[in-house]
């Protein structure tokens, strides 16, 4: 029987220690942290068979829990590939050297070098002391990569060159963007950015975008397209576990109302079975920027480009750095870029 893989989204804490404009965290109708027991439970679910990568998110803080260290031990010793985002806060000295190596991505979420701008975009974070964390990861990891989420807010856009420029200077290299603000099923509308002016950033600026980052192949994205009734690429894409251990119907679902099995009941092969069956929910979907995002052929043009992205993606990060210096934007003695390997992500 012919299957296709998914990348799973692991919530460890639907708390945060941000407030962010660009995620309404009071939709959350129960904010939790994930159990021990459920954690180990959603870890033996996960399988190199059916999924690709693992990207520990959800709409809460990963390094707020308190069984972060044990956590991070554990997805070290599985086969699978494990990512995470995180907003930076809590990345310590000692977080930063225990995560090392056990997760392949860290992903930084990030919106401006101005402190205004941070402060109103990432509230109740700490701008100087992300800061210092991103330049404190970029020094210690050695075996995980780092890339940083820029923020597509169009409050951050303007201060968007001065803050690569800051970046750049700091040898990180990695920059992503997303050319859509999740709208987090029509709940954030006040907030929103025409996708076509965001590539027109993220190409003017030599960013890596962020389309299909959840895609492990053309021929899974067939799958998806040809099993699932509902014919929504970026719901058939990714598969979200709550931190209570539930599946999510879809990642843009911020209340967490829309559950449809748990994993104490089923694996994940047998989730997305169920799930293919299920139709579009009205009250969720029709408001959302995610759905109709990408035709068919669109995927396909843009596949085609992320595969030749990644050859030509990292050049032009770097040929756009040389250019800022050439024009004498840059202070010589503060602006060496070097060499990163990390890998592609997508994550608002």
């Amino acid at each position: 029987m012919q299957t296709y893989k998914v990348a799973v989204n692991l919530e460890w804490s639907s708390k945060c220690n941000a407030r962010c404009i660009m995620c309404p965290q009071h939709k959350i109708v129960h904010p939790q942290l994930m159990t021990v027991s459920t954690f180990h439970k959603a870890l033996a679910r996960i399988n190199t068979d059916d999924v690709f990568r693992t990207v520990i998110a959800g709409y809460g803080e990963p390094t707020t829990h308190p069984a972060f260290m044990k956590f991070v031990s554990a997805v070290g010793t599985h086969p699978g590939r494990f990512d995470m985002v995180s907003n930076g806060q809590l990345l310590d000295e000692n977080k930063l050297r225990h995560l090392d190596g056990k997760i392949e991505l860290l992903v930084i979420s990030f919106s401006s070098i101005d402190a205004d701008v941070y402060r109103s975009v990432h509230v109740n974070l700490d701008h100087e002391r992300v800061k210092a964390n991103i330049v404190l990861a970029g020094k210690l990891l050695k075996k995980t990569s780092l890339a940083i989420s820029l923020t597509p807010l169009s409050e951050c856009i303007e201060t968007l060159p001065e803050t690569i420029r800051w970046f750049h200077a700091q040898g990180i290299d990695q920059l992503t963007m997303s050319p859509t603000l999740y709208n987090r099923a029509g709940t954030m509308e006040q907030h929103r950015q025409a996708t076509g002016k965001l590539r027109e950033i993220i190409r003017e600026y030599g960013l890596h975008s962020q389309e299909l980052d959840f895609i492990p192949s053309i021929k899974d994205s067939f799958g998806q397209f040809r099993k699932n009734r509902f014919r929504c690429i970026p719901r058939n894409s990714d598969l979200f576990i709550t931190a209570s251990g539930d599946y999510l119907y879809c990642y843009n679902d911020i209340s967490h109302l829309n559950t449809f099995a748990h994993i104490d009941q089923l694996g994940i092969r047998q989730a997305l079975n169920q799930r293919e069956k299920m139709p579009a929910i009205p009250g969720l979907c029709e408001h959302c920027n995610m759905r109709n995002r990408y035709g068919l052929g669109e995927v396909l043009g843009v596949a085609a480009q992320h595969i030749y992205g990644k050859a030509a993606g990292l050049a032009t990060s770097r040929g756009h750095a040389r250019r800022m210096q050439d024009s004498g934007t840059v202070d010589d003695g503060s602006s060496a870029v070097t060499e990163t390997s990390a890998r592609d992500h997508r994550y608002n």
